[in-house]
């Protein structure tokens, strides 16, 4: 259970969604981007510099601002802020990149998948 969590951690020295760790790690994956090209793409997606990635002050506001949810363990709850699937969908927006479980949602509620098209077809 540990394991993916202090892997990540230790390799990309970022924090997890405290930070922008789960953003350059999901580059990394999908996109076999390397950690320092990883890094420089998610800071100018997320318009900060690569050192903002790993401030949790910093990314907190960011995430905040682009709807990209935040970590609740330490915090209390933000009810009208987006989180799961919602967090998702912004995420897969602001990084261009697919979200598997965002794709399959689509797939399955027509009326999402409808609006999502019609949202690129602005862009």
């Amino acid at each position: 259970m540990l394991a993916q969590p202090c892997t990540h951690s230790l390799a990309s020295g970022m924090g997890g969604i405290r930070t922008a760790g789960d953003l350059v790690a999901r580059m990394q994956v999908t996109r076999g981007m390397r950690l320092k090209e990883a890094k420089a793409y998610v800071a100018d997606k997320l318009g900060v510099g690569a050192d903002d990635l790993s401030d949790p002050t910093v990314m907190g506001d960011v995430r905040r601002e682009l709807g990209l949810a935040r970590q609740i363990s330490s915090e209390s709850t933000f009810p009208t802020e987006p989180n799961g699937i919602e967090a998702k969908f912004n995420i897969e927006r602001v990084l261009d990149v697919p979200v598997n479980c965002v794709q399959r949602f689509a797939e399955r509620v027509p009326s999402v998948g409808v609006a999502r098209e019609r949202r690129r077809e602005v862009t």
